[in-house]
C-alpha cells in the first residue's frame, strides 16, 4: 500500500489546512476550492487529509457506506434489508475513502446508472454505483476542476449540497447518501470557473509558493526524507497525525452542541451585506464554518473570532465590490470589522426590530457607520 505524505508535515499554507479541517469536521459546509500555481501542495494536502481522517462505522456489506446511526439517510437497499430483517443491520468499520475524479468523467460515471433492460425484462431494479457512491462519507478530490465539464461540476455540487444522490430513469428511481468532503483544485492560469459554479464552493483559498527561505529549506528537507524512507518519515509524524485525527473526531461529536445567538446571526448578515455579497449562501457557510471551528477548539458557542476565520475563507471569491475586491482579505481587518459590528449589534435594537424593509435613508447611513466596539482586540492573529 502506498504511503501518504503526512498532513501535519505540510509546511505553511495555514489557510488551506484550516479550510480542509473545517470541511472534515462538518461535510455540510459544502467543500473547498483551492486555487494556486503548480507545485504548492494542493493535491498532497487533499490526499493527506483523507489518510488522516478517523475510520467510520458503516452498514455491513453496504455498497454506499450508509451510516448505521442515521437511518433517515440510508440507501434504498439498506431500507429494504432493514424491513426484511427484524434483528437490524450489522455494522463494520471502514477507512475513510479517497476518490479521485478524472477530468474525462461523464454524468453517468458520476451519479451511477440504472439497468433499464433488467427492470423491463426481469422486473429487477439493478443500480450500478458511480463516483458519488464511492465517495460517500469520504473525500472526493477533483484536480483541475476548471477543466471539467460544467454540467458534471453542477451535478457534483448539487449532490454535495443535498447530501443525497437520486437517480431516476423511465419511472424507476434509486437513492443513496452522498455526503462527502468536496475538494477541488485548479490553476487560475488555465482558466477560471464560471461565477455561478464558483459561488457553489463553500470555501475558497488562494495559495502561492512560500517565499521565506527557511520554510523553503524545510520543504526540501522533509520531501527528501520522505522520498528516502516514506514509512520511517510517516512514523516520525504519526503522533501529530493521531492527535489531529482525534481532535477532528471530538469536534464531529461536539458539532451539534455548538450554539449561537441572534446577535451572532446579525453580525454575519451585517458583514455580508456591507461586503455587497450576492445571495445568502455566504451567510449560511460562515455560520456552519464558525460552528465547526468552535467545535475544533472545544467550545460550545461561537464568538467573533470564529466568524472572522470563517469569513476569511467564505468571502474572497464572492466579494464583487468594496476594499477587498482586488486584495487579500486579512484576518486582522475582518476581526476589527466584526468587533465593530458586535458593538453595533449590542448597542442597537433587537434583531426582530432591525429586519425592516422600509428603513429611512438616515437609518441606512447610521448602519453604515457602526460605533466602535468596546470589546478588547483578540490577541490571536494566525499567519495567512
Amino acid at each position: 500500500m502506498r504511503t501518504i505524505y503526512p498532513f501535519t508535515a505540510i509546511v505553511g499554507q495555514q489557510r488551506m489546512s484550516r479550510a480542509l479541517i473545517l470541511n472534515a469536521i462538518d461535510t455540510r459546509i459544502g467543500g473547498v476550492l483551492i486555487r494556486g500555481e503548480r507545485g504548492t501542495g494542493k493535491s498532497t494536502a487533499a490526499r493527506a487529509l483523507a489518510a488522516l481522517l478517523p475510520p467510520v462505522q458503516v452498514v455491513q456489506n453496504c455498497r454506499f457506506g450508509c451510516d448505521p446511526q442515521k437511518p433517515i439517510s440510508w440507501c434504498t437497499e439498506c431500507r429494504e434489508r432493514f424491513e426484511a430483517d427484524e434483528n437490524g443491520l450489522p455494522v463494520e468499520t471502514r477507512q475513510t475513502p479517497f476518490i479521485n475524479l478524472p477530468i474525462s468523467a461523464t454524468e453517468d460515471r458520476v451519479v451511477g446508472t440504472l439497468d433499464i433492460e433488467k427492470a423491463i425484462q426481469k422486473g429487477e431494479r439493478h443500480f450500478e454505483p458511480g463516483v458519488l457512491a464511492a465517495a460517500n462519507r469520504g473525500l472526493l478530490y477533483i484536480d483541475e476542476v476548471n477543466l471539467l465539464d460544467d454540467h458534471v461540476v453542477d451535478v457534483l455540487l448539487d449532490s454535495a449540497a443535498m447530501g443525497m444522490n437520486i437517480v431516476e430513469r423511465e419511472g424507476i428511481s434509486f437513492a443513496h447518501p452522498a455526503r462527502f468532503i468536496l475538494v477541488g483544485t485548479m490553476n487560475p492560469e488555465e482558466g477560471d470557473l464560471r461565477p455561478q459554479l464558483l459561488d457553489r464552493f463553500a470555501l475558497s483559498v488562494e495559495i502561492r509558493g512560500i517565499l521565506d527561505p527557511r520554510q523553503r529549506v524545510q520543504i526540501m528537507e522533509r520531501n527528501l526524507a520522505f522520498e528516502a524512507d516514506p514509512e520511517a518519515f510517516r512514523q516520525k509524524w504519526l503522533p501529530r497525525e493521531q492527535e489531529l485525527s482525534e481532535k477532528i473526531a471530538r469536534a464531529r461529536q461536539m458539532l451539534d452542541k455548538v450554539g449561537y445567538t441572534s446577535r451572532d446571526l446579525l453580525v454575519i448578515a451585517d458583514l455580508t451585506a456591507k461586503m455587497q455579497v450576492d445571495g445568502h449562501r455566504a451567510d449560511l457557510v460562515i455560520l456552519k464554518a464558525s460552528r465547526a471551528h468552535a467545535a475544533f477548539e472545544g467550545r460550545d458557542a461561537i464568538n467573533p473570532y470564529d466568524i472572522a476565520l470563517a469569513a476569511e475563507l467564505a468571502l474572497p471569491h464572492r466579494v464583487k465590490a468594496g476594499p477587498f475586491r482586488h486584495s487579500e482579505m486579512g484576518i486582522t481587518q475582518l476581526q476589527e470589522h466584526i468587533e465593530e459590528l458586535v458593538g453595533s449589534a449590542s448597542e442597537g435594537a433587537p434583531v426582530d426590530q432591525q429586519d425592516r424593509g422600509d428603513e429611512s435613508q438616515t437609518s441606512q447611513k447610521k448602519s453604515l457607520s457602526p460605533p466602535i466596539s468596546k470589546l478588547a482586540k483578540n490577541p490571536l492573529d494566525p499567519s495567512p
